[in-house]
């Protein structure tokens, strides 16, 4: 090659150090160390606008003083706290029995449903849980408002409960009230356990699906009774889908409000009542807001110890 043309082809490029990575790969690698936090920066505003920025609003709401006449003004009261506590600790302890109750109420019906979706459905499984899910289909307060109807005082099922005389013993029991289901606890109980019982049945469902069928054949052929394999291999293993079924059960239906105002009487107001009323009637907003905190602690508190009893901290 002659001098005129090595001088037309320019210098040879430059050659890199042994080990240095080219400047594109650099800017192409942190795109891609960027690109998670980029996409859970959509998650993080929703969160943030949606939920942290109404918590702390209604944290200062509820260390406010004034009326709505007089405006508002933060004075750091936080003795409506106790206030609120002690004029309805009542609704409080009712709403944490019922829910409980439904839960519970959940739990004996959906498990065995679950189960059966799970292990013996077969090719109606789909059928099955269609119609586990066909509730959602409609609305809360539509399906509320159909046990008005269910639970009538003329209706089937009152005097079926009358021939029988179920509703005597219930009677006694405080849980109706004479020949009547309406406006009673067993009526808000009967309408939270069925607008909860999907959130029971699908994370039950999920968690039994899972289970390795040759667990069930490997006890059989160890001689184990049906029983025992259920004690011993089913229920253990169902375990998560049983705390995550009870804590999606119990936590919206101790807020709830719409079962005990069509279904139940004063004698039956839930916190959610109370709150409710706090808020769109008396307009006492930081008594609405210092009950609903104190809900949040209490079910927090609960849901802690629950978890733990249970040996499931990994759910948290």
């Amino acid at each position: 090659m002659s001098a005129a043309t090595a001088q037309a082809a320019g210098p040879p490029p430059a050659r890199q150090a042994p080990g240095t990575v080219p400047a594109a790969l650099r800017r192409a690698a942190g795109r891609r160390r960027l690109t998670p936090y980029l996409l859970l920066l959509a998650g993080a505003a929703w969160l943030l606008v949606f939920f942290v920025a109404p918590m702390v609003y209604q944290a200062s709401t509820s260390v406010q003083t004034g009326s709505l006449d007089k405006g508002f003004r933060v004075t750091w009261h936080v003795a409506t706290y106790w206030d609120a506590l002690r004029e309805y600790w009542p609704h409080f302890l009712r709403s944490l029995l019922y829910s409980g109750i439904a839960t519970a109420a959940c739990l004996a019906i959906g498990y065995p449903l679950a189960y059966m979706i799970a292990f013996r459905a077969g090719r109606w499984r789909n059928v099955v849980l269609v119609l586990v899910i066909a509730p959602f289909f409609t609305s809360f307060l539509i399906r509320t408002l159909a046990w008005e109807t269910i639970l009538a005082d003329q209706g089937p099922v009152v005097s079926f409960l009358n021939r029988v005389h179920i509703l005597d013993a219930t009677s006694w029991l405080h849980i109706t009230q004479g020949d009547r289901v309406l406006a009673t606890p067993l009526a808000v109980v009967c309408g939270l356990t069925y607008n909860f019982l999907p959130f029971m049945i699908l994370p039950l469902y999920t968690s039994l699906e899972r289970i390795d069928g040759r667990l069930h054949e490997a006890s059989g052929d160890l001689y184990a009774t049906p029983f025992t394999t259920f004690r011993k291999v089913t229920f253990p293993l169902s375990l998560p889908g049983v705390v995550a079924g009870t804590l999606l059960t119990f936590i919206p239906a101790s807020g709830d409000y719409i079962n005990a105002e069509l279904l139940g009487s004063t004698n039956q107001k839930m916190i959610g009542n109370v709150i409710q009323s706090q808020f769109l009637r008396v307009l006492d907003y930081p008594t609405a807001a210092a009950l609903s905190f104190i809900l949040m602690a209490a079910i927090l508190a609960i849901v802690t110890v629950y978890i733990r009893r249970a040996g499931t901290e990994e759910l948290v």
